[in-house]
């Protein structure tokens, strides 16, 4: 089958208004969280167990207290969008400008200094694979990964091109208890919750 030039990114396009209108559709419908990622529409139907929530709290509040005022470490709403890239994620913590979240709509993804995210039981790999491909083609210059399956994380920085694309270069592995460096602010990792056996599965985000 014959492509007119520029067509193949018509259709993608397309496809990825589709898909973000069918999520904003349902998004207030249907439980779960909805993203988009280059593969089509993640869905996690599970609520996040405690631990997960509680990384989320600790770790926002040491970012913002090693951080300038300026600088927040927000957690929520909204979504990081790149619709050139047919990504819509919505990462745990989003280091960011207060200035940058002014405005409506989503977040420039641009704007993102650091995205941290508790990696999940129900699906790791969202967070170990999926999403160590889409921020760097979002640009986003840091990523960070706290695992409480393992009480051990990493931190991936300094993109560079790719023949699969963007992708980071370096990779920082830490265990809980250590000193980590995201950005450009040191936080401790003691007292994480770790994930325990009789958990129910936690949320894919």
């Amino acid at each position: 089958m014959t492509i007119a030039p520029g067509s193949a990114d018509q259709g993608a396009s397309h496809m990825y208004r589709a898909m973000r209108d069918f999520v904003q559709s349902v998004d207030d419908t249907l439980p779960g969280k909805f993203e988009i990622t280059k593969e089509g529409i993640v869905h996690d139907m599970m609520s996040p167990v405690k631990q997960h929530e509680l990384t989320v709290l600790r770790l926002r509040k040491r970012l913002e207290k090693a951080m300038p005022e300026e600088i927040v470490a927000h957690t929520g709403e909204p979504d990081v969008e790149g619709a050139y890239e047919g990504v819509l994620r919505r990462p745990d913590v989003m280091v960011i400008a207060e200035e940058d979240m002014e405005g409506e709509g989503t977040f420039d993804p641009r704007t993102v200094l650091a995205a941290v995210e508790i990696v999940s039981r129900s699906n790791p790999d969202n967070d170990w694979i999926a999403k160590t491909r889409d921020y760097p083609l979002l640009g986003i210059p840091v990523y960070a990964v706290f695992d409480p399956r393992t009480g051990s994380g990493a931190v991936f920085t300094d993109i560079h091109s790719t023949p699969d694309g963007p992708r980071y270069a370096t990779r920082k592995d830490f265990v809980y208890g250590e000193d980590v460096t995201i950005g450009e602010w040191t936080i401790a990792t003691n007292g994480l919750p770790r994930y325990r056996d009789e958990d129910a599965d936690g949320a894919a985000s």
